[in-house]
C-alpha cells in the first residue's frame, strides 16, 4: 500500500493481496513495487474484505480499520444503520455518550448477535466505542458515568472508551483518566483513549505517567484538515490515529482536486477521502445511514492513490473543521 512523504507507523495487519487501481491524475499510474510480479485473481477487493481488516495498537489488541460513526443519528436510524452495517459486515461502531444513542446502537447488536446463525457473529467479533460526555474533577462521577455507558449498550463491556474532549482543565483531564484506567484495570472497559487531544494535551496524559496508556486520539482529519502536528505527537506515542469526519460531512466533494481523482480512479468522492484515511494508517469512521452508501464506503479495497496523489491530497490542508475543535483548549 502506497503512502505520501507523511510516514505512517501504523500497518494494518490484515493485507489484502487483490488487484487495485492506480491512476496518478494528470499522468501516467505509478507502478507498486510490492504489487509487480504477482498474480492475482480477476476479482477486485470487496467492502466485506475491507471490513475484515485490523489496525493493531500498542496494547497489542486489533480493532477493525473501519468503523461505522453513529454520530448525529436518531435512535431509530442507529437501529436501522447499525441492524444494515452488521449484515454488510462492519464490526466497529463508534458511539458516544453525547450521541443519546448507546441504548439504541447496543441493543441492534445484541438482536443481530442472537439471530445469527448461519453466519454466527459474537460479542468477540464486535469493537464497540463510546466516549465521555464531560471531563470532571470528580473521579467518582466518570466513573458511574462509565458505569451507566456500559449498562446502556448492555454488551457487557466497552471494547474503547474516550475522553470525548480535553475541555474542563488539566485536573479533570486528568481525574477522568484516572477513572478510565480504572474501569480497564476491573474489565468493564477493554482499553482507553482520548478525543480531540491537541499535541499539549496528549503530552500532559503521557508526562503523568499513566498507568494505562491511550491507544487512540480520535480527531477530525482529511485532506482539508490534515492535523500534522497532532499526528506526529501520537505516532511518537505510539498513539493511533482515529479519523472522524473522513469525508468532510460532504462539504469538499466538489473541489476539483477530489472531482478530478475521483474520475480518474474511478471512484466516488467518499470512496476517495475513505483511501486516503487508510493509506495514511488511520482508523477512520465514515458515517452514512443508507444501505447503499454504508457499501460503498467500505468498498475501498480496488485501488491505490499514487505517492504523488496522496502528496497532492495532502497539499489541500486549509485547517478547515466540519463541526467543533476544542484541540487547542486550556
Amino acid at each position: 500500500m502506497t503512502s505520501s512523504t507523511h510516514t505512517s507507523l501504523y500497518p494494518t495487519q490484515v493485507e489484502s493481496n487483490k488487484p487495485t487501481k492506480s491512476a496518478a491524475v494528470g499522468h501516467q499510474p505509478l507502478q507498486h513495487p510490492s504489487k509487480v510480479g504477482k498474480i492475482f485473481n480477476d476479482t477486485m477487493t470487496t467492502s466485506s474484505d475491507m471490513l475484515s481488516r485490523r489496525v493493531k495498537l500498542s496494547n497489542g489488541l486489533t480493532t477493525p480499520q473501519i468503523h461505522l460513526g453513529l454520530y448525529m443519528m436518531s435512535g431509530p436510524e442507529t437501529t436501522r444503520a447499525v441492524r444494515a452495517a452488521l449484515a454488510i459486515g462492519y464490526r466497529g461502531f463508534d458511539c458516544a455518550q453525547w450521541y443519546y444513542n448507546e441504548r439504541e446502537a447496543g441493543a441492534a447488536i445484541r438482536a443481530f448477535i442472537a439471530a445469527s446463525s448461519n453466519t454466527p457473529v459474537t460479542r468477540d467479533d464486535i469493537f464497540y466505542t463510546t466516549k465521555l460526555r464531560d471531563n470532571s474533577t470528580s473521579y467518582d462521577a466518570v466513573r458511574a458515568s462509565i458505569r451507566r455507558s456500559v449498562a446502556a449498550c448492555g454488551l457487557g463491556h466497552v471494547d474503547l472508551f474516550l475522553l470525548h474532549s480535553p475541555c474542563g482543565g488539566r485536573e479533570a483531564r486528568l481525574a477522568s483518566w484516572r477513572a478510565v484506567e480504572d474501569a480497564v484495570l476491573e474489565g468493564q472497559v477493554t482499553m482507553g483513549g482520548v478525543s480531540n487531544y491537541g499535541p499539549r494535551h496528549v503530552e500532559e496524559l503521557m508526562a503523568s505517567g499513566p498507568r494505562v496508556r491511550p491507544v487512540v486520539n480520535q480527531i477530525e482529519v482529511h485532506p482539508f484538515n490534515t492535523q500534522t502536528a497532532i499526528r506526529d505527537v501520537c505516532a511518537k506515542h505510539g498513539i493511533v490515529v482515529e479519523a472522524y469526519a473522513p469525508l468532510a460531512r460532504a462539504m469538499r466533494f466538489g473541489h476539483p482536486t477530489v472531482v478530478e481523482m475521483s474520475r480518474a480512479y474511478e471512484c466516488t468522492p467518499a470512496q476517495l477521502l475513505v483511501r486516503w484515511s487508510i493509506q495514511h494508517g488511520f482508523v477512520t469512521l465514515p458515517k452514512s445511514v443508507k444501505q447503499e452508501r454504508l457499501v460503498s464506503n467500505a468498498d475501498v479495497g480496488g485501488f491505490d492513490i499514487s505517492n504523488q496523489d496522496m502528496e497532492i491530497l495532502d497539499g489541500l490542508d486549509e485547517k478547515f473543521v466540519t463541526d467543533w475543535d476544542p484541540t487547542d483548549a486550556p
